[in-house]
């Protein structure tokens, strides 16, 4: 590891994870302590109907460097992260992740340790322990990311992810839908950033259910994949031409 430590934001969103909320914060808490110099925890409340809220809020009272933003509706997993990324401008790294425990932010302890490499790191999953639903989608998925943006990586959807503040400043991020984690990690790449990929363990979700693999969600990502592809691979030219 780099002996200046780095300032970190790490946010996730919350949505029916009342069960979750607590352990996730104050395990993330924890790992910053170690590899941050300077660090914030924010919880972003997507509207959540159960108790997510007012247990981030509670939180917030209780620890100096928990922050929450609550969202007044259900806005969906891309507004989550657009509210996350509009609060982490005096940071030099964002972390994000999901809010219901599968991905352990203590994986951060052996991230750190590349952040001199790299401008960005996304993580793949050694081993998916999801239903036969959410592998085939997840399967797919990665699949046609390949074909459709040539991408080299194995698991573009996993959720923790680690990206310089000033990627986000120079990456346009435009979906709302749960693909936006690998329009940040398409647009980047594209731009020549370096990407590193991590492999991490994940653990059964113990509270609720997912919602990542919902026809409403699936639909919705699809719509933004081809959008943004449609925006990348346009043929109008990049720069004026000379005069």
């Amino acid at each position: 590891m780099p002996k200046e430590k780095p300032s970190i934001l790490l946010f996730y969103p919350v949505y029916n994870d009342e069960g979750t909320v607590r352990r996730v914060t104050e395990k993330s808490l924890a790992v910053l302590a170690k590899v941050a110099s300077d660090y914030e925890v924010v919880i972003v409340n997507d509207g959540s109907p159960d108790k997510s809220g007012e247990i981030a809020d509670q939180l917030a009272r209780e620890y100096p460097k928990v922050s929450v933003i609550h969202h007044p509706r259900n806005l969906g997993y891309g507004a989550a992260l657009q509210s996350g990324f509009n609060h982490s401008r005096r940071y030099q790294w964002i972390c994000f992740t999901d809010g219901d425990d599968q991905y352990d932010v203590n994986e951060l302890e052996h991230m750190a340790t590349l952040l001199h490499r790299y401008d960005m790191l996304i993580t793949f999953r050694y081993e998916k322990i999801y239903s036969n639903w959410r592998l085939f989608v997840s399967a797919l998925y990665n699949i046609v990311l390949r074909f459709l943006f040539r991408s080299p990586f194995r698991d573009i959807s996993c959720g923790l992810k680690l990206v310089r503040c000033e990627v986000i400043d120079h990456v346009q991020v435009t979906a709302t839908s749960p693909f936006v984690g690998a329009e940040i990690t398409l647009k980047a790449m594209l731009k020549g950033y370096a990407i590193g990929e991590v492999g991490i363990s994940t653990y059964p979700r113990d509270f609720g259910h997912s919602s990542a693999t919902s026809w409403k969600n699936i639909f919705a990502t699809i719509k933004d994949m081809m959008r943004v592809r449609s925006e990348i691979f346009t043929n109008r030219p990049r720069h004026p031409k000379s005069p």
